[in-house]
């Protein structure tokens, strides 16, 4: 909410009235009535009708400062934008495998998963977008969309939260993540569409194989960015041991980078490795710079005009000097 003038050049006036005042008070000639008199007449206090005659003076100089106020349009009410674009349809392919559970990802100074960092990144990046539709598919043994294209990045946001691993399986199906991310793509028309495809592991799972679906992609023209999270080799995993209680368990975990890769480049997006948290961060920045929607952005104004509270009080007064000086202020030259 704000006020404002429609019409501030008006405001100028209201300097006139001091120079007014000024040269009235200067070069006008007060009456006078002369009487003869054996001495020298004076009143000790003033007369009343002189000090309300120049009292009347502020009823016309207050009432031309009200309707030149009135003149300048006062105004209260708020701006208001809308964000007009069609917007990048984007859909996150997260892997939910169990290799996503290995320990070797740093988030603020403590060991996390994989999927643990995942999250902390995504998030960020969501964040970040504006105007953009954003879809997001997860997988393991299958494929399945956790919520198609929306701009409600809170709720996207609070199911990103939840995900859990294993959730779509102990495998990974980087085909099937694939053919569902452009199945949900295929649900709203978009100038651009692109496919973040994060996965930690090879693909070794699902009815559909990622050269096929990097192949039906690119003949959409659909981007693939993808990020191969974690390195190949021994990766610490948490055991809960009903003898030994928790304890960590290296297992090898193997990527598929050249997958990846091939992916990304069939379908004109880039291939990212991430062994690190700073890393997959900086990865998702340079998505987002890459990515980014031309918005446009209408402004408008609903104001209420408020020139009626001055211009009554302006007439009131004005009516009332002229009443006033016609009448019981009556000056005769």
């Amino acid at each position: 909410m704000m006020f404002h003038f429609a019409d501030p050049y008006f405001l100028g006036f209201i300097l006139v009235i001091p120079i007014l005042v000024f040269f009235r008070s200067r070069y006008a000639k007060a009456p006078e009535i002369k009487v003869s008199a054996l001495f020298d007449t004076h009143w000790d206090q003033p007369f009343f009708p002189v000090f309300a005659i120049k009292c009347l003076s502020c009823l016309k100089y207050a009432a031309l400062v009200f309707l030149i106020i009135a003149l300048a349009r006062p105004q209260w009410g708020e701006k208001k934008r809308m964000v007009v674009t069609r917007g990048i349809n984007i859909v996150l392919a997260l892997d939910l495998s169990e290799s996503m559970a290995a320990f070797d990802f740093k988030l603020d100074k403590q060991i996390v998963t994989r999927l643990d960092a995942v999250k902390a990144v995504v998030s960020r990046f969501i964040t970040k977008r504006e105007g953009d539709r954003i879809g997001m598919v997860v997988f393991g043994s299958k494929a399945y969309t956790q919520i198609p294209l929306t701009r409600d990045y809170n709720t996207i946001a609070f199911l990103l939260e939840n995900l859990e691993i294993g959730a779509a399986g102990p495998s990974t199906a980087v085909g099937d993540a694939i053919g569902i991310s452009l199945k949900r793509l295929e649900d709203i028309e978009s100038k651009s569409n692109i496919i973040i495809l994060l996965t930690d592991g090879k693909s070794n799972s699902g009815s559909l194989s990622p050269q096929a679906a990097a192949e039906i992609a690119a003949q959409r023209g659909v981007r693939i960015y993808t990020i191969g999270v974690g390195k190949t080799g021994r990766a610490p995993f948490l055991v809960k041991d009903p003898l030994f209680g928790e304890r960590y368990v290296y297992q090898r975990v193997e990527t598929d980078l050249e997958s990846l890769e091939y992916i990304a480049d069939i379908t004109g997006g880039e291939f990212f490795t991430a062994g690190d948290t700073q890393t997959l961060d900086k990865i998702y920045k340079i998505i987002d710079r890459m990515e980014k929607t031309e918005v446009k952005v209408k402004e408008w104004a609903d104001y209420t005009d408020l020139y009626v509270w001055f211009v009554l009080p302006g007439f009131v007064l004005l009516a009332l000097y002229v009443v006033l000086s016609n009448t019981r202020f009556l000056r005769v030259p």
